[in-house]
């Protein structure tokens, strides 16, 4: 079983979205999609979500998580956003036609916020982040335009600093055979929560895919393009969500 999204809970456990269909020329592999947590320590797996009102999900994609620890995650293929309270008790905070292709998903150092990736190859589809409200109940609202990367390759991965920055994995150096052009050059762009790009840290190979910070002071961004990882130094550390 591949794995796409990864997050390291407060307890040290592996959270990990699995399954979701990967496609590269010559390549295309699928499994079963699922959300799953793994002891670290003892390897003990447990299966978090692999289904929605008894229908199998398609394609777990991106996880975080939020201060009381419920985890959010989104279903590429399934146009979907969820919630898991707990094992097995999984709700649905958006869905399609509101989003069309969700993939980084990010949630405010404050628990006011949930960031969300489009990231649709199609022609006119929406490449951007979108910015909610995120209630105290878990559920979302009052959705804004963040960052808009048409006509480019949209965000993939994102992560977020301690100020709320958004670090987006986006762009290409290369056309790949879609309506995505080369106006969004690869590589990680730093959002403010107001929507302002504050840095651009470019890469050299495509795909970029992710980023995630780590280190003792949290002040190293990690990031993955191609068969290559990258890192690079911060000046403001980032969160473990």
């Amino acid at each position: 079983m591949w794995q796409m999204g990864l997050l390291i809970d407060s307890q040290g456990r592996l959270i990990a979205c699995e399954g979701a269909e990967f496609e590269r020329p010559g390549v295309k592999l699928r499994g079963e999609p699922r959300v799953t947590r793994t002891d670290l320590k003892t390897g003990k797996m447990e299966v978090l979500a692999d289904n929605y009102d008894h229908k199998p999900l398609q394609g777990p994609n991106d996880v975080t998580m939020d201060g009381h620890g419920r985890l959010y995650f989104t279903d590429f293929a399934g146009a979907a956003v969820y919630r898991i309270d707990a094992p097995g008790r999984l709700t649905r905070i958006l869905a399609a036609p509101d989003i069309q292709r969700p993939n980084g998903i990010q949630v405010s150092p404050d628990d006011t916020k949930l960031y969300l990736v489009e990231a649709n190859r199609q022609e006119g589809g929406a490449r951007l982040i979108r910015s909610y409200d995120l209630h105290p109940d878990g559920m979302v609202g009052n959705m804004r335009v963040l960052y808009d990367f048409s006509p480019g390759r949209s965000a993939d991965g994102l992560s977020i600093d301690r100020e709320s920055n958004l670090y987006a994995s986006a762009g290409l150096n290369q056309r790949r055979g879609t309506s995505e052009t080369l106006d969004t050059k690869a590589g990680v762009y730093v959002i403010s929560p107001s929507g302002k790009l504050l840095k651009f840290i470019p890469i050299p190979e495509d795909l970029v895919t992710n980023n995630a910070f780590g280190g003792p002071d949290m002040k190293t961004l990690y990031i993955t393009a191609g068969k290559n990882l990258y890192k690079v130094r911060t000046e403001i550390p980032g969160l473990s969500r």
